[in-house]
């Protein structure tokens, strides 16, 4: 890669201000800034960071929407050497203050007014505020133990160039720049440690693998809190000068209406986004040529869902890909110029600088068109779980190799089709979901006394959860009761769509639960409604 071969988040701010100057980087309502303006932003937003006392290597969360704010607050963090901590909109207070905790966050950035939902009054209720030393409030109504964005930036006047020029400098390609969270089979989030080199290198080839170019128009529909909306939305437009325009709520007829008005050339998403357009009503009523470069993945994809694309919007290019956030969310793609079939059906092979293997249980590689676990080697893995060696050890193997715990097979070309999930997560919309984590969540219910939850198919959600229920004793729990009691305590997609109450789970001889059992149960429930 040359001279692109960017070893910090901070050098990539930057050298996209030199390269591409006075070109558009970013339209949010009444912001549009070139990629001069959001270095300069980004240096106010440093500098009031250092004013305020981040230290090098200090955790900072954003627990918000995607919108300009949270581009500069994330790109400030990085600039004077924090460690950005994102936290997923959808959690409710217990499932952030977990994550708030358990990374020692003591500055966060939020929003007061999200979906009618207030981030700061969720964090109170769940005892966790009070572990906060400041919460910085980007969007809402500023309450009392809080400040606004505004506020802090102006504080950027108190700290010289030098100095942040100084701390700016002091960022290493092998510091951490980003803490991501990913659940798991304990039941509890995992903080996966990412590193600037590893982040910064995959990207810029993902961005080369894709075809995103200086002038896209990229929509960024997945969240910023996601390696999908944050690296390969807005660290890649900083790559390639693209203009980053940040949509904070999905909503189909909103990015049809916005494709045309913003003239979006790049629409990355999971499959349900593109099936969602193409069987819209009004779909020919819209204007959709500008489009240009589609990536999706995390689901099966019908190849005439491709062709389509290519044939009714309009792509030129569509990618599939694959990847763990232990993975800084990479590790395999199609290229632009498989056939749909490919596309459809496979994952695509390893990217440069990265090793796919599929292996038995006994880590042995396995012949081509054979089933195994898959696992990656390369660059891009983790430094590990946060403060978890035992369950890291677990993950990552002596030899480098991830255990990504997904089953697959591998084609003679090397393209990987994901068959099934060793570690049972689901997928909801894009959203992976883990049911020991929801198990967990659920048996704090006083009426539940044993839970386990399954992915069962969905036409329009792809997988929703079944969960099946031993009361506990002497509670009569009621249906609906426990799914709003769910909707209360979790974020939407970990919530069960379906619930049957059972005496008894079914248990192999070592007492775990056969799951296999119970999706064949609840397959055949739901044929029967």
């Amino acid at each position: 890669m040359d001279e692109l071969q960017q070893q910090t988040i901070p050098d990539l701010v930057e050298q996209a201000a030199i390269r591409y100057g006075s070109s558009q980087a970013l339209v949010d309502g009444d912001i549009d800034w070139s990629f001069e303006d959001l270095s300069q932003k980004v240096q106010q937003m440093a500098r009031a960071l250092l004013t305020s006392g981040v230290e090098h290597g200090e955790r900072v969360g954003i627990w918000a929407p995607n919108t300009w704010e949270w581009v500069v607050a994330a790109l400030g963090v990085h600039e004077v050497g924090g460690v950005l901590v994102p936290i997923n909109t959808r959690f409710k207070g217990r499932e952030a203050g977990y994550v708030i905790k358990r990374a020692n966050v003591k500055r966060l950035f939020t929003v007061t007014d999200f979906l009618e939902t207030n981030y700061v009054e969720l964090l109170k209720e769940a005892g966790v505020l009070e572990l906060l030393d400041e919460v910085i409030i980007m969007r809402g109504q500023t309450q009392e133990g809080t400040i606004s964005v505004t506020d802090v930036l102006s504080r950027s006047a108190q700290t010289d160039q030098a100095e942040h020029q100084a701390r700016r400098n002091s960022v290493r390609g092998e510091d951490l720049c980003h803490i991501m969270f990913t659940s798991g089979t304990t039941g509890l989030p995992k903080g996966a440690m990412l590193t600037h080199a590893a982040v910064t290198r995959g990207y810029n080839d993902w961005a080369e693998i894709v075809g995103l170019q200086e002038g896209d128009r990229y929509l960024i529909v997945n969240p910023f809190f996601h390696s999908f909306g944050l690296n390969a939305g807005i660290l890649a437009c900083l790559m390639k000068g693209a203009c980053i325009l940040p949509h904070p709520v999905f909503d189909v007829s909103e990015v049809m209406r916005r494709v045309p008005i913003d003239r979006i050339s790049m629409l990355p998403g999971p499959p349900a986004i593109y099936q969602t357009i193409l069987n819209h009503p009004d779909l020919e009523s819209f204007d959709m040529s500008t489009l240009r470069l589609a990536v999706t993945g995390a689901a099966v994809i019908p190849v005439e869902m491709i062709v389509q694309m290519r044939e009714k919007l309009g792509f030129e290019t569509v990618v599939t890909g694959y990847g763990l956030t232990e993975g800084s969310g990479l590790a395999t793609m199609c290229r632009h110029d498989d056939d749909p079939t490919t596309i459809a059906n496979t994952s695509g092979r390893a990217m440069p600088g990265m090793e796919v293997k599929i292996v038995d249980a006994h880590n042995s590689e396995v012949p081509r068109g054979e089933p195994g676990e898959i696992i990656v080697r390369g660059y891009n893995i983790m430094k590990g779980y946060l403060d978890d060696p035992e369950q890291t050890a677990l993950t990552v193997n002596s030899s480098g190799w991830l255990h990504t715990g997904d089953i697959g097979v591998m084609d003679p070309q090397g393209n990987i089709a994901i068959t099934d999930r060793k570690k049972d997560m689901y997928i909801n919309g894009g959203f992976n979901v883990y049911p020991a984590e929801v198990e967990s969540l659920m048996l704090a219910h006083p009426d539940i006394g044993q839970v386990s939850v399954v992915g069962v198919h969905d036409l329009r959600m792809g997988e929703v959860g079944f969960a099946f229920i031993v009361p506990a004793t002497g509670r009569q729990p009621d249906h609906e009761k426990i799914i709003d009691w769910c909707r209360g305590e979790m974020a939407n997609y970990k919530c069960p769509r379906h619930i049957q109450f059972v005496e008894t789970l079914p248990l192999n001889a070592s007492g775990k639960v056969l799951k296999y059992e119970l999706r064949e149960r609840a397959e055949k429930i739901l044929g029967q409604r």
